[in-house]
């Protein structure tokens, strides 16, 4: 994670230097300033090994000084500080920054701004507590922005305390409503945690638009869709990725297919499901055909579905597959097809399919009886 020493290095020094009686630090004479404003000019030019050690030494040499050198001692800590950061210490910068905030004379404004730069090198450092720790106590005198604001929910969630990080991220999206992938990932995590799957969702399609790189997005937006009992909603989500081009390959594919299936919309899963065996996108094989057989029962296709389980029952002579087009004939009332079916099933060792024979009605009855018997198994719609 970034912290604003890393973005912004050279920054503060300069400012403090220059605004030290706005802030009533102690006057620093124009040899330190020199001294001071030299070192920052050797960090910009990437001498951070230097700059460390020179400043520590010079803060060491100031200790138990007058306010003077205590407060000359706080930047020397300052610019070892940024100096450690380059060079991928976060905690010994952090410890820095904790020393100069430290130093007796430091201003309370000062002091904070320290205290919220090592919050965030705590975090980088895998010290999320104590960072936690620090940024609320900086919170208890600061509002803060919503950068800080996403920082305290990562802290939360960093220790996985959902409830809490929630409202941290709901904070933030009041200023912030359509966040970078990492914060919405971060923000979808959080509220899915803390039981707000809605919000979530919400937070994920705000951030579609801008993912179309981003195929995990979209998958985990239909996801959260079909976990709050919207297939229809993670259909289309699904069909809109696929579209744009960000779903693409068989598994997408064919999850497009089972989303429509799932959503109300089995005629149009058929339909691509039969367009993909014909252009050979996906493989020709049963369970394919059993989820297009599948498909056109649920669209009630009754032409389709029974030719699709009949060729699904041939390719597989399986029994629990004749005895499912034998299901499906009778209650179509295609008795015909239904008594071939059970025949074959009750061959092949389903004893189910007994019954059904038994209901059958007598060919010379059809008429009388409407297709049906009173007493026969309930038939699959």
């Amino acid at each position: 994670m970034k912290t604003m020493m890393q973005t912004r290095p050279l920054c503060l020094l300069a400012w403090l230097l220059l605004a030290s009686p706005a802030l009533a630090a102690p006057t620093l004479s124009g040899a330190r300033i020199d001294d001071l404003q030299g070192l920052e000019r050797r960090l910009g030019q990437s001498e951070f090994s230097a700059v460390r050690e020179l400043a520590l030494s010079q803060a060491e040499r100031l200790a138990g000084g007058n306010a003077s050198d205590r407060w000359a001692r706080a930047l020397y800590l300052q610019l070892a500080a940024s100096a450690e950061s380059r060079l991928d210490d976060p905690l010994a910068a952090a410890d820095h920054l904790a020393e100069a905030r430290g130093i007796h004379g430091v201003e309370r404004a000062q002091a904070d701004r320290w205290l919220r730069q090592e919050a965030g090198l705590r975090l980088q450092g895998d010290q999320a507590g104590r960072a936690r720790a620090l940024l609320g106590d900086w919170f208890q005198r600061h509002g803060g922005t919503s950068e800080d604001h996403w920082l305290m929910a990562q802290l939360l969630a960093a220790e996985s305390e959902w409830e809490a990080a929630a409202r941290w991220v709901n904070r933030a999206l009041e200023a912030d409503a359509t966040p970078g992938q990492a914060r919405a990932t971060l923000a979808a995590t959080v509220l899915q945690r803390a039981g707000d799957e809605s919000a979530a969702l919400a937070v994920i399609e705000r951030r579609l638009a801008a993912a179309n790189g981003d195929p995990e997005t979209w998958r985990r937006a239909a996801g959260l869709a079909q976990r709050l009992g919207d297939p229809g909603r993670a259909a289309a989500i699904w069909e809109a990725g696929w579209r744009r081009g960000v779903l693409a390959g068989s598994d997408d594919l064919r999850q497009r297919i089972r989303l429509h299936l799932a959503g109300g919309t089995p005629a149009r899963a058929a339909e691509l499901l039969t367009s993909s065996l014909e252009e050979q996108a996906l493989a020709d094989d049963l369970d394919n055909r059993r989820l297009l057989a599948r498909a056109w029962q649920a669209a009630r296709d009754h032409e389709r579905a029974l030719s699709a389980w009949r060729d699904v029952a041939e390719r597989s002579g399986a029994g629990d597959d004749w005895l499912q087009l034998g299901e499906l004939a009778y209650g179509w009332g295609e008795w015909d097809l239904a008594g071939e079916a059970l025949v074959k099933a009750q061959a092949l060792g389903e004893l189910e399919a007994e019954a059904w024979l038994s209901s059958l009605p007598e060919q010379n009855g059809d008429e009388e009886t409407g297709g049906t018997k009173e007493n026969g198994p309930a038939a699959e719609a």
